[in-house]
């Protein structure tokens, strides 16, 4: 499996998501991540949506090297 690190993660969704403010932490492993995603884009849209657009902007890194996201949106 690929591995990748926190900021690698958090420099992926802020290219992605406009005016995002982001903060990634790594727990039990090197695979599991807990993500914070603020940005006005988020405004007016689900939460579902909200996750939609972070995994979005994740892309191969979901499916290859993140094993487990905890992720909490807000505008």
């Amino acid at each position: 499996m690929a591995k990748v690190d926190a900021q690698t993660l958090k420099d992926l969704v802020e290219q992605a998501i406009p005016d995002s403010h982001v903060t990634v932490r790594t727990y039990s492993g090197d695979d599991h991540f807990e993500m914070e995603v603020t940005s006005p884009v988020f405004a007016g849209k689900s939460r579902i949506a909200q996750h939609q657009m972070v995994y979005a902007a994740l892309g191969d890194q979901m499916r290859e090297a993140v094993h487990a996201l905890a992720l909490k949106t807000r505008a």
